[in-house]
């Protein structure tokens, strides 16, 4: 007998934050050491944005090779490779901004593995829907990060952080 979407939306949940700090934690930590820790040294004088952007940029096109695969948009793998392109450019100021914050990428792998444990909850109900325009990677999750993005540019003075040293 089938569990109910509901009750499989309760574990799904459970199981997100259960493993998104813990287990999916330590494989999003080597992601976030390249990504927020070497890269974001490296491009630091750029300032914030651009380097936000060039790392998400960067971030987006390492896993073109799993969206050409079917993984994240299945059935669009090469409008696929453009959308997790541009979300990894959205998605990067906060990453970005949270390391700065934390001064460790700690904070950036548990917000990374966590995103990673609970992504598929945004889609779950909608049935027919396209991950092009539902869920965290779709149109509907781009206009969020575009919020959060208006936030952090507002409000987080994200350049006068850049000026400290961090790790």
């Amino acid at each position: 007998m089938p569990l109910s979407p509901v009750l499989t939306f309760w574990l799904m949940l459970l199981q997100g934050i259960i493993a998104g700090p813990t287990i999916n934690a330590l494989l999003a930590f080597g992601e976030e050491l390249g990504w927020r820790g070497f890269l974001l040294k490296e491009t630091a004088a750029a300032g914030f944005w651009k380097s936000a952007m060039f790392i998400g940029f960067i971030w987006g096109i390492w896993h073109a090779p799993l969206i050409l695969m079917g993984h994240n948009y299945p059935g669009y793998e090469v409008p696929g490779v453009f959308m997790m392109t541009l979300w990894c450019i959205l998605l990067s100021p906060m990453f970005t901004y949270i390391t700065i914050k934390a001064n460790n990428v700690i904070a950036a792998a548990i917000l990374h593995s966590s995103i990673n444990a609970v992504d598929m909850l945004a889609i779950m109900p909608l049935a027919g829907s396209t991950p092009l325009l539902t869920g965290v990677m779709g149109l509907a999750g781009f206009i969020v990060l575009i919020v959060f993005n208006l936030l952090i540019f507002f409000f987080g003075r994200p350049e006068e952080l850049m000026q400290k040293e961090f790790f």
